[in-house]
């Protein structure tokens, strides 16, 4: 009798344990306020500490509201491998460009595993850096939205991005990368701000996303590996771009890449590969583009392995890097340009 009970006090153990609720830490018990104009940064990142150093699945919840952050670094690792971010508010970064202009990032996870976010805004107020950097004056690089570093089986789903002062979202040495339902807006004037950038990542996959920017809608940089993009609408922006490759000697190449099902609409270009004319360890291969239509694009299908930006500082040498095994299948539409390929 003795022995039974131990038994069912032991499987009454493991079921609380395995099938516990998340703890939630809502971001306002942390002191963040959701007016939009009080400092929130501590208040995110206590409660992201929290949810960290929770042993068990932990929730970090941000509710209705406009909540204003500084640069914020959401490190890792932590004690457990899932912590979700349900976002029902928006967050803003500061309307004054210089507030995070040097940070590099505005929203900042670095070494964590198992991160899904769902839902949100994020505003980054990127205007008047835009205005800046048009004007030609001197003007700070800006701040990427949001970056995942160094993260594993990171999931992404319903998030708005607007106005980035840079890049939007950046996966950089990342592997098991979900992002679906995505939204990306900004001007077609808006100067380096790709949708979405990924390099030295593997197993990323990109669905049902919109881009509308001033620069790549997808840019796919070194050492990216089985990149999986599905169901992608395009415009304004550059189009999707693997590349540019080659900007240094020694670099990791790109391949595996899958592009299905994509719309580009008032594009500056359609499916693009780029490279620096100068020697080059890199190389882009396995790439597939399928079922594509292009509504008046510029450059509807593009490989420039003499890229140079605004022709300034061209290294002018051939380009080391080796391009095979591209394949293009039920690609249609129309070219705002004479030549469409």
């Amino acid at each position: 009798m003795a022995n039974t009970m131990v038994y069912l006090l032991l499987l009454s153990f493991l079921f609380t344990s395995l099938f516990a609720a998340p703890t939630t830490y809502n971001v306002v018990s942390f002191g963040a306020k959701p007016y939009g104009t009080t400092d929130s940064t501590k208040g995110f990142l206590s409660a992201w500490s929290a949810s960290c150093g929770s042993a068990s699945e932990a929730t970090v919840y941000v509710p209705q509201g406009r909540f204003l952050l500084r640069n914020a670094a959401f490190q890792g690792p932590c004690k457990n491998s899932r912590i979700t971010m349900p976002i029902d508010g928006t967050l803003v970064a500061p309307s004054d460009f210089q507030v995070i202009g040097d940070a590099e990032n505005w929203l900042f996870f670095q070494h964590v595993n198992g991160v899904t976010i769902n839902g949100g805004i994020l505003d980054g107020q990127g205007t008047g850096l835009w205005a800046c950097k048009n004007s030609g004056k001197d003007c700070p690089d800006g701040a990427t939205s949001i970056r995942f570093s160094d993260s594993n089986n990171i999931a992404i789903n319903r998030l708005t991005s607007l106005n980035s002062q840079l890049y939007h979202i950046v996966f950089d040495g990342c592997n098991n990368v979900k992002l679906q339902g995505v939204k990306v807006s900004a001007s077609g004037n808006s100067p380096n701000t790709d949708g979405i950038h990924v390099q030295s990542s593997t197993g990323v996959t990109i669905l049902n996303t919109k881009i509308s920017t001033g620069d790549d809608c997808v840019s796919v940089g070194p050492g990216t590996t089985n990149l999986w993009i599905e169901n992608v609408a395009c415009g304004p922006g550059h189009g999707i771009s693997i590349g540019s490759l080659g900007k240094d000697a020694n670099e990791a190449g790109v391949q595996n890449v899958t592009v299905t099902t994509a719309t580009f609409t008032g594009s500056q270009n359609g499916l693009r590969i780029t490279s620096w004319g100068r020697p080059s360890t890199g190389f882009a291969r396995n790439i597939l583009f399928q079922h594509a239509v292009m509504n008046n694009v510029q450059n509807p299908i593009i490989i420039d392995q003499h890229y140079c930006p605004d022709d300034k500082g061209c290294p002018g040498q051939v380009s080391g890097v080796q391009i095979s095994d591209v394949t293009y299948q039920d690609i249609h539409g129309t070219s705002a340009t004479e030549v469409a390929v």
